[in-house]
């Protein structure tokens, strides 16, 4: 009873779509999720979803970049 919960009727779950947009930034989306996805899920959940991941990864490589400068000695 209980396998209904990951069923293809089913709209993704929040670790799915998590997953899903991460995988689809690095460009590594499986056919079938992607096919899950846009069957069962809703655009605005990844759109927001791949918003906040763009966000972070800028952030992110901002944030590295600067500390090995600094740490290089070398200003921006």
């Amino acid at each position: 009873m209980n396998q209904q919960s990951n069923s293809s009727d089913d709209k993704p779950s929040l670790k799915q779509v998590i997953t899903s947009v991460l995988a689809a930034g690095f460009g590594v989306q499986s056919s079938k999720n992607q096919e899950r996805d846009f069957k069962h899920g809703r655009a605005r959940t990844f759109i927001i979803a791949g918003i906040i991941f763009t966000v972070l990864f800028v952030i992110t490589v901002f944030t590295v970049v600067s500390t090995v400068l600094k740490g290089t000695g070398v200003s921006h």
